[in-house]
């Protein structure tokens, strides 16, 4: 029986070098998807903190509407990028970072904030072997070819819009007669 173990003690070895680079394969994969869904959360937190931040410091006032949309806006555009990751060069390539654009549209009731990150192709060469055309046959549709081209060509967008009431702000509470 000794002489049975001795001859089969490389098997476990073969199969786990044959089987290594698939493992990795797809352990990489799984963690560009996990990197997308971080890319998301992360936009959810930065978008309420840029919405709730221009809510408490902008100006009802036109006559700061240059100072609101100069200064304040590069101010919570720059924090916003560096939360999401665009200062890191390592963070940026594992989330396929391109641009990021911080809007806000003032109306009489409402002040819009809108984030938008662009991303650039996931660049998972595997799964971008095949053409569009094939991959995306008829039963999957539209969908499918805006995946493709998210994962594989284009990249995409991806945008978060607040709504930020205008009257919401904090004043200062006074007792009265003490003035």
């Amino acid at each position: 029986m000794k002489t049975f173990f001795r001859s089969a003690k490389g098997q476990a070895t073969t199969e786990v070098v044959l089987l290594f680079p698939v493992f990795m394969i797809i352990l990489f994969i799984t963690a560009k998807v996990f990197a997308l869904l971080v890319l998301v959360q992360k936009l959810e937190i930065s978008s309420y903190y840029a919405a709730r931040r221009w809510q408490l410091e902008s100006h009802r006032n036109f006559q700061w509407t240059a100072w609101d949309d100069g200064f304040l806006k590069k101010d919570i555009e720059a924090k916003v990028r560096g939360y999401i990751g665009f200062d890191n060069a390592a963070v940026k390539g594992f989330l396929s970072l391109r641009d990021l654009e911080l809007s806000v549209e003032r109306t009489q009731v409402w002040q819009v904030v809108t984030l938008t990150v662009r991303t650039k192709p996931a660049g998972i060469k595997l799964l971008c072997k095949y053409n569009r055309e094939r991959v995306c046959a008829s039963p999957y549709g539209a969908d499918c070819k805006r995946g493709y081209d998210f994962l594989c060509t284009t990249g995409g967008n991806l945008s978060v819009i607040k709504y930020v009431p205008n009257r919401d702000r904090p004043i200062q509470f006074e007792l009265p007669g003490l003035q």
